[in-house]
């Protein structure tokens, strides 16, 4: 149980997508430019990244790893598909997208008017193909942990989308040098606070 605690909030506040490892920034740039909208697309994200990374690890343990076949037939216990990884890992995160997309469109149509051409790009955003993959190269023990990380860092991408937009709206009465408005401002702000989530490195999990 601590375990699974630990990954879950290292993810959140340690293993950030956006502060330490800067995945996902052309929605979380494109999108923070208002509180409700980033927060609309960071709950998106949250919900993708938790059903995606689940169905990945086990299709990743049952059916690409090497050996993982064997409780077909013993006989397939030497084939190894961990090279179709990619291509297994890309089809369930548009696939889910696209369920995701279509229930956004019908049930709250404001806000998928928001998004725009954004939420069909979450099937290429890097911070959920990313979950993916530190999920096999980490190496988690069941799906109890994969949840966990999977949760934690949907979540952080969403706290940083949106405490970014919230900035971003304040900074709207500010008076911001004209060079560096719109993104060059919000690159700097990015900047400081990756500089402020790396204080939570001294937490000791």
């Amino acid at each position: 149980m601590e375990n699974i605690i630990s990954i879950f909030v290292k993810s959140i506040f340690i293993d950030n997508m956006i502060f330490a490892f800067f995945l996902g920034m052309c929605s979380y740039i494109a999108v923070s430019k208002n509180v409700k909208t980033a927060l609309g697309l960071g709950i998106a994200v949250v919900v993708v990244q938790f059903i995606t990374l689940p169905v990945n690890y086990l299709l990743n343990t049952c059916l690409l790893m090497p050996g993982s076949l064997s409780w077909i037939s013993p006989e397939l216990a030497g084939i190894d598909l961990s090279f179709l990884s990619f291509i297994v890992f890309i089809a369930v995160i548009a696939s889910v997208v696209q369920i995701l997309e279509m229930v956004i469109e019908k049930y709250t149509p404001t806000l998928y008017n928001q998004l725009g051409i954004f939420l069909p790009l979450i099937a290429v955003n890097c911070a959920i193909m990313g979950g993916s993959l530190f999920m096999q190269e980490r190496e988690y023990a069941n799906l109890c942990e994969t949840l966990a990380f999977a949760a934690g860092s949907g979540i952080g991408w969403c706290v940083a989308i949106v405490g970014i937009a919230a900035i971003r709206e304040k900074m709207s009465y500010s008076n911001v040098p004209e060079p560096l408005r719109g993104v060059g401002i919000t690159f700097i702000l990015t900047g400081l606070m990756g500089i402020a989530f790396m204080s939570f490195m001294g937490i000791k999990l």
